[in-house]
């Protein structure tokens, strides 16, 4: 069997809104490279979207995985609970930012985790309305759309949506917004739109994702700690793209100091496995009754598993620290190439292994070049690599390589890229 046979398949029992980026169908993978089922081998500097930081098929989380699915694969956490997941909340109650007393749920998927969120910020303040930012993206269920401040290609076609959202400016470049922006339009809500005491959350990215790699600033967290404070309003940080390790950090947040009431974990979580989390503070986390949360595979043991095993691993291998190495390698090698094309490349930035580099028109910051982050995207299995795109305008590269990728691997990728970049403009 080879991709274009496969792809001829696939076009013909899926539907064309669950595309793929490349036409190319993955027969193994290890740590930070894929082998199609034709034996081509590509460095991924993808890891399925964030989510396999702790590299393809660690052989820790494989087994933890076996010893498990030799045991059971399902009862339901919700029916007959299980020492795994009991196990995997008190670490992460533990991990969580801030010193507040911690509970936890598992879900399924990011987008489930963030919708928790907002059930139970509703519970514990008994209000309706959610301020979200322009350019965050946090998941593709009829909520989560609503939340995402980006129409294409995520809600093309799809609405109505929930009422009561409210976006407000993100503070980047990209967006012509400042921090002082984003407080005055959160204030111009309050004022327009719905009463402070009327709002239930606040839900902000630590480092915007498909928005474009952009940190908030801290001065922003602050700010949104202090509003949310003074009106009783539940402050929520998702941390589904930024979390474990993926900035230097397990969770982006530590480096402000700023605490929120509930967070999402999902994507490097469980090394591939379907698992999300919310963890929050333990008095809103209970606001919801019995029976309120929860879902049918919520907290698979097996997810459970791996999750235990990620964080074992993230603790032997360092990868906190190598986080940062491979940021800084990552920095340093665009940086390059970026002096070598002034007039293409606007900016290289990273916080730990986030990396992205944005692509301008002649020099011009204003013009986002679209066309030619499309053609390194297309172009880029050719070059055996793995590549994403993202940003408000679509015009950012983001690299995500897992976390224990060699330097070998990742200057090899970073050569690639290199050639790969040089190819289009020569």
């Amino acid at each position: 069997m080879n991709n274009k046979d496969l792809q001829e398949r696939k076009a013909k029992v899926f539907a064309r809104g669950q595309g793929n980026t490349y036409p190319v169908f993955v027969k193994e993978a290890k740590n930070a490279e894929i082998w199609d089922v034709e034996g081509k081998r590509y460095i991924d500097f993808g890891t399925g979207i964030a989510v396999c930081n702790t590299g393809h098929s660690h052989p820790k989380i494989v087994d933890a995985v076996k010893a498990q699915i030799e045991k059971f694969s399902h009862t339901c956490v919700m029916v007959n609970p299980y020492e795994v997941a009991v196990e995997l909340a008190e670490k992460l109650t533990k991990l969580a930012p801030g010193n507040s007393e911690k509970k936890a749920i598992f879900v399924t998927t990011g987008a489930e985790a963030v919708e928790n969120c907002v059930k139970i910020a509703r519970a514990y303040t008994k209000r309706r309305a959610v301020i979200a930012f322009n350019g965050g993206f946090h998941g593709r269920t009829n909520l989560t759309m609503a939340l995402t401040g980006k129409t294409a290609p995520y809600k093309i076609g799809f609405g109505p949506f929930p009422g009561e959202i409210y976006h407000v400016p993100f503070p980047a470049e990209a967006y012509s917004a400042t921090v002082e922006d984003s407080i005055r339009g959160i204030k111009n809500v309050f004022k327009s739109d719905v009463p402070a005491e009327d709002v239930a959350a606040i839900i902000v990215e630590p480092v915007q994702g498909e928005g474009g790699f952009y940190e908030t600033p801290v001065e922003l967290l602050q700010a949104l700690r202090k509003i949310c404070d003074e009106n009783g309003i539940v402050l929520i940080f998702d941390e589904i793209q930024s979390g474990f390790g993926r900035t230097g950090k397990m969770f982006n947040s530590e480096y402000s100091g700023v605490e929120p009431d509930l967070m999402t974990m999902a994507k490097g979580i469980a090394g591939g496995y379907p698992l999300s989390a919310v963890v929050g503070k333990a008095e809103i986390m209970d606001a919801p009754i019995p029976g309120g949360l929860g879902g049918t595979y919520g907290g698979s043991p097996v997810g459970c598993a791996a999750g235990l095993a990620v964080l074992k691993v993230m603790e032997e291998e360092d990868l906190l620290n190598r986080s940062v190495a491979i940021g800084e390698l990552f920095n340093k090698r665009l940086t390059d190439l970026q002096k070598e094309f002034p007039k293409l490349i606007s900016h290289v930035r990273n916080k730990g292994s986030m990396i992205a580099m944005e692509l301008m028109v002649d020099g011009d910051s204003n013009v986002p070049n679209t066309e030619l982050t499309k053609a390194i995207i297309g172009k880029a299995v050719e070059y055996g690599l793995v590549l994403l795109s993202c940003g408000y305008n679509a015009n950012v590269i983001r690299f995500l390589p897992p976390l224990t990728i060699s330097d070998e691997t990742a200057n090899e990728g970073l050569d690639k890229f290199t050639e790969l970049f040089r190819s289009l403009i020569g």
